[in-house]
């Protein structure tokens, strides 16, 4: 069957035919219905800024092509199932798959989409159990005083589901005023970062940029930590680690989604930490996320204006044609 997908290279993006076989024993073939950008993962790539060492390492599932381009990249759809497994035929799916028309995986590769969870709505699983991840590494327990920096698609997740917890004090930072509102509509505190509270417990960083690192550290009380959740690609991250970092016994750690969270790693799974992200979505108020909608031709132009700068959508989710 041919079909479309949507491909990169450095700085310009196109939509290609592709050519998608009937599903084989064990295989699904997915039509698509929704997709969702990863806004900085994904400009990263459109701009070319993957560092060479970690091609490998920033492979997506079932990326085609190689770094720095031109490839197929994405890891947000949801789609209908309308070949292959019986077990399966007919169910809402998610997978982590690039933008495409339609596509064939195995039936391990896709994980069903729970009753009470829109199908628009979970697009966003890749990035609550990046979320849930975070948590996972953080430890944060109840009663923390908890502060997000970079309320993105990531921070937002963050905030929501650490606000969850019991008597945990939540405070989404941004420089943009108008995440005020997203975060009330979360059920968190915002600020700017000129005027958040210090004396945190805990700081989750997901900004991507230096300024939003430092002003972390910042704001840890002694012996806190700061659980970094940013890539920063290709470029360069100075802190300095004078005074209060050392005086203060402070800590960062990275927290990425490609590897369980250590402290579960041996009791979790990858699918099992997919299927908790999307029971999860079955709470409305990550409704909020969603300011931007696309149609799937129009990705070439989307991609290029978010590596911009000239879009400023949170979640930006691109839909699909019907087919007739």
């Amino acid at each position: 069957m041919q079909e479309r997908a949507f491909w990169i290279s450095p700085g310009r993006g196109e939509i290609r035919p592709v050519s998608v076989v009937e599903p084989g024993p064990g295989e699904v073939r997915v039509r698509t219905l929704h997709s969702g950008v990863s806004r900085g993962t994904e400009t990263l790539v459109f701009r070319g800024a993957v560092p060479v060492d970690q091609h490998a390492q920033m492979r997506a599932p079932h990326q085609d092509g190689q770094f720095p381009g031109p490839v197929k990249y994405g890891y947000l759809s949801v789609g209908l199932v309308e070949a292959g497994d019986p077990a399966l035929l007919g169910r809402t799916v998610f997978c982590l798959h690039p933008h495409q028309t339609a596509y064939v995986v195995a039936s391990t590769d896709v994980t069903v989409v729970p009753a009470g969870v829109p199908a628009a709505r979970a697009v966003l699983a890749g990035t609550v159990e990046t979320a849930v991840n975070a948590l996972w590494d953080s430890g944060v327990m109840v009663g923390d005083r908890v502060t997000v920096i970079g309320a993105g698609m990531v921070g937002c997740c963050v905030a929501r589901l650490a606000s969850t917890i019991p008597g945990v004090e939540v405070t989404l930072v941004d420089v943009d005023p108008t995440r005020a509102e997203v975060a009330g509509a979360l059920g968190v505190a915002f600020a700017h970062p000129d005027e958040a509270s210090p004396e945190r417990d805990l700081v989750f960083h997901a900004s991507a940029t230096e300024a939003g690192l430092r002003r972390s550290l910042e704001l840890l009380a002694p012996d806190g930590e700061v659980i970094d959740l940013s890539w920063y690609g290709d470029t360069p991250v100075r802190l300095d680690l004078g005074g209060a970092f050392h005086s203060g016994r402070l800590r960062i750690r990275a927290s990425q989604v490609g590897e369980v969270a250590l402290s579960r790693r041996h009791r979790r799974t990858r699918g099992e930490r997919l299927a908790l992200a999307l029971d999860l979505l079955r709470d409305p108020a990550y409704d909020a996320l969603f300011t931007g909608v696309s149609a799937f031709d129009d990705l070439p132009e989307l991609m290029a204006d978010l590596a911009a700068g000239r879009r400023s959508a949170l979640l930006h989710t691109i839909t699909y044609p019907e087919v007739r």
